[in-house]
């Protein structure tokens, strides 16, 4: 891109001339982006709120019990031996990630992650109140301490707790039940300490992230940014300043003769005051850059004002900000999205596959047969295991295709949701009758869902000599 270079004393504008960090305080944008970003943040937080509040089929749409390995899921009920299903997600998960980042850029970053959601809406808004504006904000840093002052700031922090607080009770609640934490919560901290040291520790992290860690984890921390120089290329649509129409740079000058005029960027830093890193786009793409588009959104503002066309900084592809061809389809793209699809596909077939118990055959311990007056007798059992998210009824029989007595403990049983239950089952075949490879068909009936599994069982003994 024809960006012009960064001067050779460079910084950004978050790291003080000594390497320490300097607070950055964002100026507050008006535009079109920012007002998607903000009904997108609405409904995410509305997601992660309400996801292990509200109910689906009875119960929460989204609730991880580890202690007793159950797992629901917007109205699918799961156990641990359904883990093997997080391989086709995570896979389905990254490939999609790669795909949407290689196509345009870190939009996960600046419009999805957690991260930006909750500084952007929640904890930066906080700041505004108590704070007020950017250049209030400034000035505040160095400014003694007053009574007043002193009592904003008790105030802010005191709502940065209570707001931590929340979400950490929201968080636990993914992992118990709405109902259970709020018991828990009623029961008071001596009767639930390792819950109430666990939401203690949560937020203590929010509150620490979300007041001063800030955009360090994006920077520092999060790994994502260092890999988009790998995932991107030269036509992935990323947040970048038209250098060709914005150079050479300069303050406004009202009436100069059209060959002595500049470029339209009037270098009034707005798209540096904007940053929640606080990089200045002007200097190219760089890793700290998240594509929130507030840079966007405050160059539109000032190129309205002195009355030069929107799109100084905008969404497109380095290529074509350095007025090259772009091309939307090439190879990394179909193959991230071949990946995904597959992955995405092998997901859709294990969850339609998947059946709402499981039944499993397992040789008895000890002995694996034995002969008694001419009988073969093999014993074994079925473990049966019950996924539903309510009691269900289950039928089990063996069939063998040469006489035999079966001797079954229960042939019918109901189990409670996700319990489980070991059958024992005793199989005698007379002697004269077994032969090479006989095998008997184990039989289960989910009467609940009408789901029927066939477990095949090889008949161990000497064969007899007929």
């Amino acid at each position: 891109m024809n960006a012009p270079p960064a001067p050779p004393n460079y910084q950004l504008s978050s790291v003080k001339p000594d390497g320490s960090r300097k607070p950055i305080h964002p100026i507050d944008v008006k535009g079109r982006f920012i007002r998607w970003r903000r009904v997108a943040f609405a409904v995410l937080i509305a997601i992660y709120v309400a996801a292990p509040l509200i109910t689906i089929g009875g119960h929460p749409a989204m609730h991880l019990d580890i202690e007793r390995r159950h797992f629901y899921l917007l109205g699918g009920t799961f156990n641990a031996q359904d883990f093997w299903l997080m391989l086709f997600m995570g896979t389905a998960f990254g490939f999609g990630l790669l795909f949407v980042t290689a196509w345009r850029g870190r939009l996960w970053c600046g419009w999805a992650c957690p991260q930006t959601v909750f500084l952007e809406a929640v904890y930066r808004p906080i700041e505004r109140l108590f704070d007020g504006p950017r250049e209030k904000r400034m000035k505040l840093e160095g400014a003694r301490w007053t009574a007043g002052r002193v009592a904003r700031v008790v105030a802010k922090n005191a709502a940065y707790v209570a707001v931590s607080l929340l979400l950490s009770h929201v968080a636990l609640s993914l992992f118990l039940s709405a109902s259970e934490l709020r018991g828990m919560v009623l029961e008071g901290p001596q009767a639930h300490p390792t819950a109430f040291a666990w939401s203690m520790a949560v937020t203590f992290l929010l509150y620490f992230n979300f007041t001063w860690f800030r955009e360090q984890m994006c920077v520092v921390i999060c790994p994502y940014g260092r890999l988009q120089s790998v995932l991107h290329d030269r036509d992935s649509i990323i947040i970048g300043y038209d250098a060709r129409r914005g150079e050479p740079r300069g303050h406004l000058q009202k009436g100069a003769p059209a060959a002595e005029r500049l470029g339209d960027c009037i270098d009034c830093g707005r798209c540096v005051t904007a940053c929640p890193t606080a990089i200045d786009i002007r200097h190219g793409l760089q890793m700290e850059c998240v594509a929130c588009a507030q840079c966007v959104d405050a160059c539109d503002e000032v190129m309205d004002k002195v009355g030069r066309p929107r799109g100084l900084i905008r969404y497109s592809s380095l290529n074509l900000l350095a007025g090259l061809p772009s091309k939307v389809l090439r190879p990394r793209l179909l193959l991230y999205a071949t990946l995904g699809l597959v992955a995405s596909t092998a997901l859709a077939i294990a969850l339609s596959g998947r059946r709402p118990f499981e039944a499993n055959v397992l040789r008895d311990h000890g002995l694996p047969f034995r002969l008694e007056g001419g009988m073969l007798y093999n014993k074994f059992e079925v473990h049966l295991v019950n996924k539903h998210p309510d009691p269900a009824r289950f039928k089990l029989e063996v069939t063998s295709p040469v006489p035999a007595t079966i001797e079954l403990a229960q042939p019918e049983v109901t189990l409670a949701p996700f319990a489980d239950l070991r059958m024992p089952v005793q199989v005698g075949i007379e002697h004269s009758l077994v032969t090479p490879g006989l095998e008997l068909d184990v039989v289960v009936t989910d009467q609940t869902s009408g789901q029927v599994r066939h477990q095949e069982l090889h008949v161990l003994g000497p064969p007899s000599h007929r």
